[in-house]
């Protein structure tokens, strides 16, 4: 298919495109079954239009996709990429033209893509049909097509991918390598064909076959006894165009002699005279396999995991020779980008233990295990008339518990047979895939023997979701990054966000970047009508989950999950992430006992043997009466694995041993801590461990000074948000802390002039050395991006509780000078957060009038723009604007309250009766910003429908500019013309 007819079906496209297609990118066929190669078609939506035309047939996911207004692969190749919204500091001005409102009627472009899915189950093949839009779904009506009209489609097909099993991970790594050519504009033709049931379909593959470019044929264990592998292998080694993967084997694995006497751990029970198990030719079954020595430039190996890198490196060389060189330069920087940017943090080279809980994440996540974990689980046959728990998808994004007896053998024809998958704790019924139709159905009677299991969900397996709990400080966050270092090669991409819930959604919308996907309200698909805030925040939502929702894999971790609801609307989280069921995996930590209806893995402690090597260090051979000491320790520490590691530190830093330590860590007061009120508040469990940094904070003094930069490094930490903080913002702060004792602040200052600033080795570090003080004794943790460090939630939560005045001021000062909002958009919002008192939150910093109004025009205004244009962010863009109009007002009052008696005894002959007339230029500028923040909120009111609203803030704006500049100023008219849009749709 031509392209210029493609976009012709999506209208006009732009000019840059973030990705060049293929002439017949647009057509994607499969000789596989339909659940497997359709997995986002909701079965449920589409109803056959007769039961003798349809009986084998249903509808494709593109035809699907088209009636619910979903873009297939060409539409989300082509779908330009705008740039973040530039957001400077100083061009506020900028920033409020691309306010103003364009209505505009543009009519959305039907589309329709041309695919086809042959499967075992299917008679015939079938095109995916028109759709036709309207307000509720419509019924689609496909017609069948030939295989004579098929074969003229055909011809310019790139990729023909041959495989053999049914095992979940061969189909998911068949599923990627599918998706990843076509995404990247190759179109591909993916079959089993020994699932084809009739001679019309082995005549239209052999076909395909001869007209494709090149052959990918994925190996495993099995495939040298299946006779189309044989036949794949011998018929494109011929044409020179073999591309042979290697899934579960190695290239010097696959020798003929080897496999016919069995030689190796592969081929003591799949080898043998394989040509006999199909009645073949012995020559020609070792022509093939002989075959695969001559080919010596295709060699990609999937074995030991290495997914992607054998999809990446198919996918280069596949364009390389295919002249698509724009592919290969766009993968090259999307490798640049994962390397850098794809991890928070580098991995723990101190991880000890927790293999079990490691398998237990892949067996809940794969539903399968790999490695030596395999041998801890034993496959079984399913039982007959057993009931099944299963997961569902229901409309409400919710989690349905249903038990069903399983359908009779006639019913089950063609499906993956069910399996019992046993271990020494849990057994779970595992299903290949889950009927859509069976989503609503009817709940099981309520009986005493299944009433355990209808409140809560115990075991869910296979379903690409996890959860990890366990109380703060154990190690759930080190579990977590463990387990993405091991099979983040399964994953296109390691995803991982913070799941706080203020910083939650807006963690979940800053993945754009790594999706290549807009979520900002200038680019919506609909712009005939206008979109409430609700409506384009969950259109925004709705494309980051899309992509998600692809069969691309991703990993998506949420770490320190505080709430199943969203803190700003209390929506579910669960409506952020993808269909459980998908090639994309989500892994959560919480300290919930209980997550969407789920039974997390509750991480236990650490074993006594590895609590002790994480304590020892590099020291090994203490004596008996230290180790005592150490057991004394971790008992106190209850095992958490923070404090493990800190003690740990600390003996391999200093030349200190464990009883002196543990007599160190008793004697330190606690004085400083304001009492906790609540019995289950983290601080309150463990004393022990807040004696503990404590320690490490004397340390920090006792090598720096009185005054230790890492100490207040650390102090200051506390009142940043939860994401990594840059190191420069942190020192800033730091410094910016008051001195307890003025006095010898300036006696410091004396000093320093005489001395001429030179200073002892105890003297003040610089930020580069304070910074890994607190890295070498663990108080905080390294990034992988550079110049950032970590702090860990209880070490902040302690911060916080410690009491130093002016240390919160500090921190916002700090923000709000040097803070950028494109790379530091989390601190400005935690910096907001101390300002206004959001929600029920007490304002902790108060601002001069003069810091207040540089606040609004270079922070807040340019900080909500951006919220709203580029991220969607409705709800939270207009609560900070609000928030900031509430403290403008607030400081506008005071400035009209009437000053104090004495100062109408002042010099001036004329009497002084308010702040404003003392400086009426600071008190027009106040109001003027007041007036600017107004103007702003009624244009967003206006891109949100909400008229009314927009028309009494306008009409504020106006009275004040008309007040103080007139009513022909500039900005007085540009407030008319808004009040005017605003009249003319109120009117209307």
């Amino acid at each position: 298919m031509d392209l210029r007819e493609e976009s012709s079906r999506f209208g006009s496209l732009p000019s840059t495109t973030s990705r060049n297609l293929s002439s017949s990118s647009s057509t994607f066929f499969s000789a596989n079954q339909s659940p497997f190669f359709s997995p986002r078609s909701p079965k449920s939506l589409v109803s056959a239009c007769s039961d003798t035309q349809f009986r084998d047939s249903d509808v494709t996911s593109a035809a699907l996709d088209a009636s619910l207004g979903i873009l297939g692969p060409e539409s989300f190749a082509n779908a330009r990429l705008s740039d973040a919204y530039p957001v400077a500091l100083a061009s506020a001005a900028n920033d409020l033209q691309k306010l103003d409102f364009v209505s505009s009627s543009t009519s959305n472009s039907k589309s329709t893509i041309a695919s086809y899915n042959v499967g075992p189950e299917h008679e015939y093949l079938r095109p995916r049909g028109k759709q036709k839009k309207s307000g509720r779904t419509q019924e689609t009506c496909v017609t069948p097509t030939s295989t004579s009209s098929l074969s003229n489609r055909v011809r310019s097909c790139d990729v023909y991918i041959g495989f053999h099993g049914r095992k979940p991970l061969l189909l998911r790594f068949m599923n990627w390598l599918r998706a990843e050519l076509e995404i990247q504009g190759l179109s591909c033709f993916v079959t089993d064909r020994s699932r084809c049931r009739n001679t019309s379909k082995h005549g239209m593959v052999e076909r395909v076959m001869d007209a494709c470019t090149f052959g990918v044929v994925i190996l495993t264990k099995k495939s040298f006894r299946n006779p189309y592998t044989i036949e794949e292998l011998r018929f494109f080694a011929s044409k020179k165009n073999l591309v042979p993967v290697y899934f579960d084997l190695r290239p010097e694995d696959c020798l003929v002699r080897d496999i016919i006497e069995r030689r190796g751990e592969h081929w003591e029970k799949h080898g043998g005279e394989l040509w006999l198990l199909y009645g073949g030719l012995e020559k020609e079954w070792r022509d093939a396999v002989n075959g695969l020595l001559r080919v010596d430039e295709w060699k990609l190996e999937a074995h030991d995991g290495k997914w992607r890198e054998c999809i990446l490196r198919a996918v280069t060389l596949l364009a390389l020779r295919l002249g698509r060189r724009s592919v290969v330069d766009r993968l090259s920087k999307w490798r640049e980008k994962a390397e850098k940017e794809e991890f928070p943090f580098p991995r723990n080279e101190n991880f000890v233990g927790r293999k079990k809980e490691l398998s237990e994440l892949e067996f809940r996540l794969f539903g399968d295990v790999s490695g030596d974990a395999e041998k801890d689980y034993i496959e079984l046959k399913a039982r007959p008339k057993r009931r099944n728990l299963t997961i569902s998808w229901s409309r409400s994004n919710s989690i349905n518990e249903r038990r069903f007896e399983r359908p009779s053998d006639n019913k089950r024809k063609g499906k993956e047979p069910v399996t019992w998958k046993e271990s020494e704790k849990e057994i779970e019924m595992l299903n290949a895939e889950v009927p859509q139709t069976q989503q609503h159905a009817p709940k099981p009677r309520n009986s005493k023997k299944h009433g355990r299991r209808n409140n809560s969900l115990k075991v869910v397996y296979g379903k690409g979701i996890a959860c990890v709990s366990g109380e703060p400080g154990i190690g759930k966050t080190d579990l977590l990054l463990e387990y993405a270092y091991q099979f983040h090669q399964r994953y296109k991409m390691v995803l991982w966000i913070g799941g706080e819930s203020r910083y939650v959604r807006q963690n979940y919308l800053n993945l754009w970047s790594f999706l290549e996907v807009d979520v900002g309200v200038e680019n919506s698909p609909d712009k005939s009508r206008i979109k409430s805030f609700e409506e384009q925040e969950e259109a925004a939502v709705a494309r980051v989950r899309k992509e998600l929702m692809r069969d691309i894999p991703f990993l998506l971790i949420i770490d320190n999950l505080e709430s199943e609801k969203d803190w700003w609307d209390h929506k579910l989280i669960m409506d952020l992430l993808p269909r459980f069921g998908g090639e994309t995996h989500v892994l959560i930590s919480t300290r919930l006992s209980r997550v969407m209806n789920m039974d997390p893995i509750k991480l236990n402690y650490l074993s006594e043997i590895e609590a002790m090597s994480l304590m020892q260090g590099a020291v090994k051979d203490y004596p008996i009466a230290e180790i005592d000491a150490l057991r004394v320790i971790e008992d106190k520490l209850k095992r958490l694995t923070l404090g493990l590691a800190i003690v740990g530190a600390i003996l391999s830093e200093l030349p200190i041993n464990p009883s002196r330590l543990l007599d160190t860590i008793n004697r330190m007061p606690l004085k400083e801590i304001i009492y906790i009120r609540r019995e289950n508040h983290p601080l309150r469990r463990n004393n022990f461990l807040l004696q503990l940094f404590e320690v490490c904070f004397s340390i920090f003094d006792h090598a720096d000074g009185p005054r230790s930069l890492a100490t207040r490094m650390a102090l200051a930490s506390g009142w940043f948000a939860p994401s990594p903080i840059p190191v420069s913002l942190l020192a800033l702060a730091a410094h910016k802390i008051p001195e307890k004792y003025p006095r010898r602040r300036m006696l410091k200052k004396v000093l320093c002039s005489l001395t001429c600033g030179f200073t002892s080795s105890y003297a003040r570090k610089s930020e580069t050395e304070a910074s890994s003080l607190l890295l070498r004794f663990n108080i905080a943790r390294t990034c992988r991006k550079e110049g950032y460090i970590q702090f860990h939630q209880l070490i902040k939560m302690y911060a916080r509780k410690r009491g130093v005045t002016g240390v919160a001021q500090a921190t916002v000062q700090a923000v709000i000078t040097r803070g950028l909002i494109a790379q530091h958009s989390e601190h400005i919002w935690a910096a907001c957060f101390l300002l206004f008192g959001f929600g029920s939150d007490p304002m902790i910093v108060e601002l001069k009038v003069s810091e207040l109004l540089f606040l609004v025009k270079e922070v807040i205004l340019p900080l909500a723009i951006r919220t709203f244009i580029t991220f969607s962010r409705c709800a939270a863009a207009l609560e900070l604007l609000r928030r900031c109009t509430d403290a403008l007002e607030a400081a506008d009052q005071a400035f009209v309250t009437p000053v104090d008696k004495w100062l109408d005894k002042s010099l001036c002959w004329r009497p002084i009766q308010t702040s404003a007339q003392l400086n009426p230029c600071l008190w027009q500028e106040l109001a003027l910003s007041r007036a600017t923040v107004l103007e702003i909120r009624a244009k967003l009111m206006l891109r949100g429908g909400q008229f009314d609203i927009g028309d009494d803030l306008i009409r504020k704006a106006i009275f004040i500019r008309t007040s103080i500049c007139g009513e022909d100023h500039p900005e007085t008219i540009s407030a008319h013309e808004t009040l005017s849009k605003l009249t003319r749709l109120l009117a209307s």
